[in-house]
C-alpha cells in the first residue's frame, strides 16, 4: 500500500497497512539538505528536495509545500527580511494604519515571487510522486493572514475597536487565499493545509465570526476542485472544536494540549484528527520509548480515521531516533 492509498483509505476508515504520519516539516526538513536555512524558503527546489528526504529517511506519508507564514504576505507587498541561516522576519506591518487597507493590493498566485515558488513546488513534487504520495499546498487562513499584514497585536486590538475594519481585510484576504488555493490544487496538490493559528487566542464567540465563515468558504473552493482540506490550529483549541469540524476540513489537526480522545469520540465519524503528542517535551525532549509510546496512545484514542503526527511542526533539533521510533510505533499498529 503507497502513501497515497494509505490517505484515502484512512479517510474513509478502511483497513490500513499502518496509520499514516503526517508530521508537519519546515526546519528541520530543511537542516536535512545541508543547506542554509534561506535556501529552503526562497528556491522551491531545495524546499522539494527536503521533503523527499524526510519522506525517504523516516517514512512519512507527506510531501507538503509548507514553509514560514510569511508567502503570501510577502507578495502583497510587505518587507521580508531573510537571514542566511535563520527564520524570515517581518518587522514592519504592512498595514500600519487603518487607511493603508485602500493601497492594498491583490496578489497573483501565478506572478506573485514567493507564491509562484510554491506553485513550482508543487509541479515538481507532481513529477516525482504524484499518485504515490499526497502532495499538500498551503495557505494561511484569513484571520492568519490579517494578522500577518496588521501585526499580532494590532490585529487583537482591531477586533474589538475596528470589528468592521477587519471583516473588509478578511475578505480581501479571503479572496486572494482562494485564488492560490485554487492554483495549488491546479498545480498537483492532493490536499491544502490551511494555517490559523490566530483563531486559538480568541473566543468561540470571535472564532465564529472572524475565522470560522472564512475558513468555510476556502475549504468550499478547494472541494469544489477535488482536493482534501486540512485545518491546522496551534494552541488549545479545545473551546471551539466543535465549531472547527464546521470548517469543512477532511483532516483536523490538534496541538498537544486538546482532548483527542474526547473529540474522536464525538466527531471520529465526520472527520480524521491528526496529532497529537507534544512535540517538544516528547518529539524533541523524549526518549524513543516515549515516542514510541505516545504515537501508540494517541492512534488507540483518535480512532480508526486518525492520523499521526506532533501536535504542531517538528522542532528543528528533534534526534532522528525519536522519528524512527514513532515510525516503529505505527508500523505496529496495522488494521
Amino acid at each position: 500500500m503507497n502513501a497515497y492509498a494509505r490517505m484515502e483509505h484512512r479517510l474513509k476508515g478502511e483497513p490500513v497497512d499502518r496509520p499514516p504520519n503526517f508530521d508537519i516539516f519546515m526546519t528541520f526538513a530543511a537542516r536535512r539538505t545541508g543547506r542554509p536555512l534561506k535556501e529552503y524558503y526562497v528556491d522551491y527546489r531545495v524546499l522539494v528536495e527536503a521533503n523527499l528526504r524526510v519522506v525517504e529517511d523516516f517514512a512519512i506519508d507527506i510531501v507538503q509545500a509548507i514553509s514560514d507564514p510569511y508567502r503570501e504576505c510577502h507578495d502583497f507587498g510587505a518587507e521580508i527580511d531573510f537571514p542566511d541561516d535563520d527564520m524570515p522576519l517581518n518587522w514592519i506591518p504592512l498595514l500600519a494604519e487603518l487607511d493603508d487597507i485602500k493601497r492594498l493590493p491583490r496578489p497573483n498566485p501565478y506572478t506573485g515571487q514567493r507564491m509562484s515558488d510554491r506553485l513550482e513546488a508543487i509541479r515538481l513534487f507532481r513529477e516525482q510522486v504524484g499518485g504515490e504520495i499526497p502532495i499538500m499546498g498551503w495557505v494561511e487562513g484569513a484571520l492568519a493572514e490579517a494578522a500577518d499584514l496588521r501585526n499580532i497585536n494590532n490585529i487583537m486590538l482591531d477586533l474589538i475597536e475596528h470589528p468592521a475594519w477587519v471583516e473588509e481585510l478578511l475578505e480581501i484576504c479571503t479572496e486572494v487565499e482562494i485564488a492560490f488555493a485554487r492554483a495549488q490544487v491546479e498545480a498537483g496538490a492532493d490536499i491544502i493545509g490551511l494555517g490559523d493559528a490566530v483563531a486559538s487566542l480568541i473566543s468561540p464567540k470571535m472564532y465564529r465570526r472572524f475565522a470560522l465563515p472564512y475558513e468555510q468558504r476556502i475549504f468550499a473552493a478547494v472541494h469544489e476542485m477535488g482536493a482534501r482540506c486540512r485545518l491546522h490550529i496551534c494552541g488549545n483549541t479545545n473551546r471551539i472544536v466543535d465549531d472547527m469540524v464546521q470548517s469543512g476540513a477532511d483532516i483536523i489537526d490538534l496541538d498537544y494540549m486538546v482532548d483527542m480522545a474526547a473529540a474522536a469520540a464525538k466527531y471520529g465519524d465526520r472527520v480524521s484528527f491528526c496529532g497529537n503528542f507534544d512535540p517538544v517535551s516528547v518529539m524533541l525532549q523524549g526518549t524513543p520509548d516515549e515516542v514510541y509510546a505516545a504515537a501508540q496512545h494517541c492512534m488507540a484514542i483518535g480512532g480508526p480515521r486518525s492520523f499521526s503526527a506532533a501536535g504542531c511542526e517538528i522542532p528543528m533539533h528533534t534526534p532522528p531516533a525519536n522519528l524512527h521510533a514513532q515510525t516503529r510505533a505505527l508500523a505496529s499498529l496495522a488494521g
